[in-house]
C-alpha cells in the first residue's frame, strides 16, 4: 500500500488489535484498561505495532527523508532547561550540565500527507489518547512548530535527562539506533507539590543505572508517558543510524502555544504566534521546567 492510498485510520493502525472505532466494546475496553493501569502504576504504557507492519517501512522512510530538516544546535542544558544564577544552591541538580545534541523537525516542515501527520490530526486517534489518559478531550497544540515534531538523535548524540513541560506525552519510534538510543525513565520522581531535588540529583549523578527503567521500543510502537513528573532521557546513540521518533503534542485546553525562549532553543526561530502568546501565558504549576 502506498502512502497516497492510506486514507483511513483503519488502514494505518492495526485496528484488529486496537479497535479505535469501538472503544466501548470488549476489545476497546481491554486496551483502555491496560493502558490506564500501566499509566497509573508506571507513568508509561506502550502499544506494540500500533502502526500496521505493512506500513512500518513507509513510516521509517518518510521520517528519514524529513530528518535533515531538523534544527541542529548542540547546547549545554540542565535537567530543568533553566538559567543557573548565583542564588541556586551548590548542590542543586540544576547545576549539573549536559550536552543536548538531539534535534527537532518542526510541524511546518512535516508534510501534511505523511503518516505521522495524518495520525496526529485524526479525531478518533485523539479520542483514544484522551480516554487512555482519562481526560474528557484533547486539543492539538495551536503552536505551528511544536504541535507535531520529529525528534532526531544522531550517532554520538543523546537527549539528556529532562522533564516535559506537558503533563503527558505521546510518541512513536520510527527508526531505531543500531546501538544505544534507549528510553530510560524514573516514574513519578516528582509531583506537582514536591520537586524531590535529592532523588533527581542522585539519578543524574549516577547515570540512572540503579534506579531508571529501560524501555525497549520498536518502530511503529505507540508510547504514552507522563513526562511532567517522570525524569527521563534517551541514552547516547551509537553506530551508523540515527534514532527518530515522532512526538504528538496535545493539551487539555485549546490554544496552547510554546514559550518564546523554549521555542527558539528547540527550533532556532519563533513566529508571531509565539510572541502573541507570551503576553497571555499562564503557568499550570510552580515546578521548574
Amino acid at each position: 500500500m502506498s502512502t497516497s492510498e492510506v486514507t483511513t485510520l483503519e488502514e494505518l493502525v492495526d485496528t484488529d488489535r486496537y479497535p479505535l472505532a469501538d472503544l466501548d466494546g470488549a476489545g476497546g475496553r481491554a486496551v483502555l484498561d491496560r493502558a490506564r493501569a500501566e499509566l497509573l502504576a508506571d507513568g508509561c504504557t506502550v502499544l506494540p505495532d500500533f502502526i500496521r507492519p505493512s506500513l512500518q517501512e513507509t513510516l521509517q522512510r518518510q521520517c528519514a527523508q524529513i530528518a535533515p530538516r531538523a534544527h541542529f544546535d548542540v547546547a549545554t542544558v540542565n535537567v530543568y532547561n533553566m538559567a543557573v544564577g548565583p542564588e541556586l544552591p551548590e548542590d542543586h541538580p540544576g547545576r549539573i550540565a549536559f550536552e543536548r545534541g538531539n534535534a527537532f523537525v518542526p510541524r511546518d516542515r512535516i508534510p501534511a500527507g505523511s503518516l505521522i501527520s495524518r495520525l496526529y490530526s485524526d479525531a478518533a486517534f485523539q479520542r483514544f489518547i484522551a480516554r487512555c489518559f482519562d481526560l474528557e478531550a484533547l486539543h492539538e497544540l495551536a503552536d505551528p512548530l511544536s504541535g507535531l515534531v520529529l525528534n532526531v538523535v544522531e550517532p554520538g548524540m543523546e537527549h539528556p535527562w529532562h522533564f516535559d513541560t506537558n503533563e503527558f506525552t505521546v510518541s512513536m519510534l520510527t527508526q531505531e539506533a543500531e546501538q544505544g538510543g534507549v528510553f530510560e525513565y524514573c516514574p513519578g520522581i516528582r509531583s506537582a507539590e514536591e520537586e524531590n531535588f535529592d532523588a533527581v540529583r542522585d539519578v543524574i549523578q549516577g547515570g540512572g543505572e540503579q534506579t531508571a527503567r529501560r524501555l525497549p521500543l520498536r518502530p511503529g510502537d505507540l508510547q504514552l508517558f507522563k513526562g511532567r513528573f517522570s525524569l527521563h532521557r534517551v541514552s547516547p546513540v551509537r553506530g551508523e543510524l540515527a534514532r527518530h521518533s515522532a512526538i504528538f503534542a496535545y493539551s487539555e485546553r485549546p490554544g496552547v502555544v510554546g514559550s518564546v525562549a523554549r521555542t527558539r532553543q528547540l527550533f532556532g526561530r519563533v513566529l508571531p504566534e509565539h510572541l502573541e502568546a507570551a503576553e497571555r501565558a499562564v503557568r499550570g504549576d510552580r515546578l521548574l521546567d
